[in-house]
């Protein structure tokens, strides 16, 4: 049982990101023909002929947008695929997504700022509950080791 909640992409940026994405690109859709792509969406990898985009995508300034924050030099942004279409979301299931590996867990004050990281063997609840420990943490993101990549976000349980 999962403790803390990975959260995708919300739909109304989805619908955004699939226009222009946080570059100010527009969305280059193409079919996916190996599969394995990690999609943000509804955090799960993506089947082979899946139609996705890789789009630019700026996660604390969106959710700086929503809660008042300003991160500053801590807004960045970064690659991200999605579906090219609206999608389901995801399924629900057990364990938290793309656990397959080290991840970096980075931990964000209220105001946006960094409160430091840590690079976990794969996410689980003990690793969210270490990053937690600090009342001062609000938000978490999980990131790719290889790239840096943003995966998904947690949020205080």
């Amino acid at each position: 049982m999962t403790t803390y909640t990975a959260r995708p992409i919300g739909p109304s940026v989805l619908k955004e990101l699939r226009g222009t994405d946080d570059a100010g690109r527009p969305a280059a859709p193409f079919t996916d023909d190996e599969g394995g792509a990690p999609l943000r969406c509804c955090l799960r990898r993506s089947a082979p002929g899946e139609r996705i985009a890789l789009v630019s995508y700026a996660p604390l300034r969106r959710w700086a947008a929503e809660t008042g924050a300003r991160p500053g030099a801590y807004d960045e942004q970064g690659p991200v695929f999605i579906h090219a279409d609206d999608c389901p979301g995801p399924d629900g299931g057990a364990g938290y997504p793309f656990a397959n590996a080290h991840r970096t867990l980075r931990r964000y004050s209220a105001d946006g700022r960094i409160l430091g990281g840590a690079l976990v063997p794969a996410p689980d609840d003990d690793a969210f509950r270490n990053a937690f420990d600090d009342p001062a943490v609000a938000l978490v993101h999980v990131r790719a080791v290889e790239y840096g990549c943003f995966l998904y976000e947690v949020g205080r349980a």
